[in-house]
């Protein structure tokens, strides 16, 4: 998903705001009224359309007053994340915002259907919005309800629905794919190597942990991290070769990532952590750990530094 895309869905929620461009394409305008309309909802439907043409090219114009004015007094605009608009207010400041941020901006819509209903009219189609080079920057569904006045039928609520498909599993795990490679941590404990690689389907990003045993055996730890489309977080789960088990789930920050661990080990306790995971830059990261809890004893922090590892001579 392109930074364009990120900014329209962002807190801003511009998206909103841009369906109103509507550039009615002729090639489906019989499908707007059916054969089987009375001529008065065909003479209706006509005026929706002419008014859908009129909201166009005031939007394509960045007429900001004229777009406005083309709602009720307390007309609404609902984007595809719930946020509200309502009211002449609020519409022109998200429009003025958002002409400001991407001047030239040009939607193209199709109307799939035009209904009668009473009093008002609901008019349902996809548009797409286009950056000023011509590239397609966002694809939503939506549905306006229209109602008829002096001055013509007005939009009462215009609402969005995102027509982009779901982002793969991979495609979420992109934010820590910056992990994948291998790792070292030279501590005065010992030396920790960390290894890091993309699952064969690419869908999880997997790990190897080897650990200093102190008097005993090098200790190994398994990580797999994946998607959680339930809890919609990153989610990770590590296996210990002892039998000892964690899962938690990322909560990835613009320059960190905070991971709550809840884990059971071998011998049956149960444990809970806190790890902060900081990239310094490509080849450097911190992993720190808080609120560490074993059975009912309190464990110190930990913060230790991670370098990438160089390749093996010959690769």
């Amino acid at each position: 998903m392109n930074i364009f895309r990120c900014f329209v869905c962002g807190a801003f929620a511009f998206s909103a705001s841009v369906v109103l461009a509507q550039e009615v394409q002729p090639k489906r305008a019989a499908a707007a009224a059916p054969a089987t309309s009375s001529a008065p909802d065909a003479a209706a439907i006509a005026q929706v359309r002419k008014s859908s043409e009129q909201v166009a090219a005031a939007f394509n114009a960045g007429k900001v007053d004229d777009v406005a004015s083309m709602f009720l007094a307390k007309g609404e605009i609902i984007d595809e994340e719930g946020t509200v608009y309502q009211g002449e207010k609020e519409i022109k400041d998200l429009l003025t915002a958002f002409f400001k941020k991407f001047p030239g901006t040009k939607l193209t819509m199709e109307i799939e259907s035009v209904r009668i209903v009473g009093p008002v009219a609901i008019e349902e189609g996809t548009r797409t919005m286009k950056a000023m080079d011509g590239t397609t920057q966002s694809k939503f569904r939506y549905i306006s309800v229209r109602a008829k006045t002096d001055d013509g039928w007005k939009i009462a609520s215009l609402r969005d629905f995102s027509d982009d498909p779901e982002p793969s599993a991979n495609e979420y795990l992109q934010s820590v794919a910056w992990l994948v490679g291998d790792w070292v941590n030279e501590g005065t404990d010992g030396v920790v190597k960390i290894a890091y690689k993309w699952s064969e389907d690419k869908n999880y990003i997997l790990g190897e942990f080897q650990l200093p045993g102190g008097a005993g055996p090098a200790r190994k730890l398994s990580q797999r991290i994946g998607w959680d489309a339930g809890a919609r977080k990153i989610r990770s789960w590590i296996f210990e070769s002892d039998g000892a088990f964690a899962d938690g789930h990322w909560t990835v920050l613009e320059d960190e990532i905070v991971a709550k661990y809840s884990s059971v080990n071998a011998d049956g306790t149960a444990a809970s952590a806190t790890i902060t995971i900081n990239q310094k830059d490509k080849d450097h990261f911190s992993m720190k750990g808080t609120d560490r809890i074993v059975g009912d004893d309190r464990e110190p922090d930990f913060d230790i530094n991670v370098v990438r590892r160089p390749p093996a001579a010959g690769k």
